[in-house]
């Protein structure tokens, strides 16, 4: 297939990377010209705008901050909506994570101009983008799902199709409160355990056999033990998407307590500088509250 790709970060990168190993045809544009060198000897086809690559593809793949972004790639000027004018069969998928409702109206809009959207946001960060083991959750119809299958399954392992426009994004929605609490857990969890005087490592251990066991226990937990705050996935955008979970819970009337508070730590990290680190990177901040010395 021919493939267009705009947002060539930290995880999008290695996504299009995927997919050109696999054969099919890049068609790329990119605000920074450095962003392309990685596909200059790749037989990817650059282009001066985003309409010219919604010209070429049969989908389009976007990986940007957030709605705004979307929406400017989507439905401005020379983006996915103006090239794909006189065409049919055109898939938008949207891989960044913004609010449900944003990728509804943005889906509604597109549909004006006979181009299909699939919500398609990710986890796993640049770990599971390198390795093409990221989750995929789509939201939008069977058909365009079917069409682009394929393609995430190049991308990911657990690709999952949860309903129409926008249950991708509410999907993603609930991964970030059960990772964002998950990871606030587990800090609080280590800081308890280094103010008392016990070695974070072997609670660790002595947990990694119990019912407290996950993944954020025994992936995370080695990062923090290491104070390896790399960022695999910053915390300023795990701040944005608890912000999202917390406007629709405000605008659905629903309590978010867990939630609300990793959001406020995340915050208070933002606060501090730490938002470039890793969202793991709250430790410090647990750290610093308590008096823990290191």
């Amino acid at each position: 297939m021919k493939a267009g790709f705009i947002g060539l970060g930290l995880i999008g990168r290695p996504m299009a990377g995927h997919l050109a190993k696999a054969g099919h045809t890049l068609h790329l544009w990119a605000r920074r010209p450095e962003s392309l060198e990685p596909f200059r000897n790749g037989g990817a086809i650059f282009h001066d705008s985003i309409a010219e690559v919604a010209r070429e593809a049969d989908v389009v793949f976007s990986m940007v901050a957030d709605a705004p972004d979307v929406e400017q790639v989507a439905l401005g000027p020379q983006g996915v909506a103006e090239g794909a004018a006189g065409r049919t069969g055109l898939v938008f998928v949207d891989m960044s994570t913004i609010a449900p409702e944003s990728a509804r109206t943005i889906a509604v809009r597109l549909a004006a101009s006979g181009v299909a959207m699939i919500d398609a946001p990710v986890s796993g960060g640049e770990v599971g983008a390198i390795n093409a083991s990221l989750t995929i959750m789509a939201g939008g119809t069977q058909e365009a799902f079917d069409r682009v299958l394929p393609l995430f399954q190049l991308m990911g392992k657990n690709v999952t199709r949860v309903g129409d426009s926008g249950a991708g994004q509410v999907a993603k929605a609930c991964n970030q409160i059960l990772t964002g609490v998950g990871v606030l857990a587990l800090a609080e969890a280590f800081a308890f355990a280094e103010k008392s005087g016990v070695d974070a490592a072997r609670v660790r251990e002595a947990l990694l056999g119990g019912f407290a066991y996950s993944r954020i226990l025994e992936n995370h937990g080695q990062r923090m033990l290491d104070r390896n705050f790399k960022p695999g996935f910053k915390s300023w955008m795990h701040q944005k998407d608890l912000r999202i979970v917390m406007n629709e819970a405000h605008r659905m009337g629903l309590a978010l307590p867990s939630a609300a508070a990793a959001a406020q730590m995340l915050n208070a990290m933002v606060g501090q500088g730490l938002g470039e680190e890793d969202s793991i990177a709250v430790l410090k901040v647990l750290e610093d509250l308590g008096g823990v010395e290191r």
